[in-house]
């Protein structure tokens, strides 16, 4: 089976770039991707309960996994919520899928955003995971235009093992993320 390309950049080049910038002595002090969670609320699905499952269909679309509805954890009176009502769908990736996704959001969907700068680099945690919002879902070429019945937006969050939003900005960037120059 072959490997991602991102994957092996990032075992070739990537862990020695990140070694000598920021001068670690073992191995496995090198900050790697774990995970990425690409979400997506549906705040009118308590009106309307197809609009579940158009979401879990599309992130499904979108990311080659099969995405599950999330539920609410709490009754909220004013947003007219209950407990356990399905209020939006995510899927969380690792390994191959999640380096071939990376790979197609950072050389197919990303270039496709109207007027694209590059992503703000504010969404970091402070623990080394970055948020990412996306406001229309058709950036993705997996996305047929014609067959959406709401424009909606999403958020992809990727989890990494650094220890600082330093580190994990130089692993995003130099797994391809283009981050606006300031």
């Amino acid at each position: 089976m072959m490997q991602p390309r991102l994957k092996e950049d990032y075992n070739n080049r990537i862990k020695t770039a990140l070694k000598e910038e920021f001068g670690y002595k073992n191995v496995m002090q090198i900050p790697k991707l774990t995970k990425i969670v690409v979400s997506k609320g549906v705040g009118a699905a308590i009106a309307d309960k197809k609009l579940i499952e158009y979401a879990v269909d599309e992130l499904a679309m979108i990311t080659g996994q099969k995405a599950l509805a999330t539920i609410s954890k709490k009754d909220i009176a004013a947003f007219k919520l209950r407990k356990g009502m399905p209020i939006g769908a995510k899927v969380t990736l690792r390994g191959t899928k999640m380096y071939e996704f990376l790979d197609r959001l950072v050389t197919a969907s990303l270039p496709r955003v109207r007027d694209f700068k590059g992503i703000k680099a504010t969404g970091f945690d402070g623990r080394g995971n970055y948020t990412l919002g996306i406001t229309e879902q058709i950036i993705f070429p997996e996305i047929n235009i014609d067959k959406i019945n709401k424009i909606s937006g999403m958020d992809i969050t990727f989890v990494t093992t650094a220890n600082t939003d330093k580190e994990a900005k130089s692993l995003l960037h130099e797994l391809g993320l283009p981050f606006k120059k300031n």
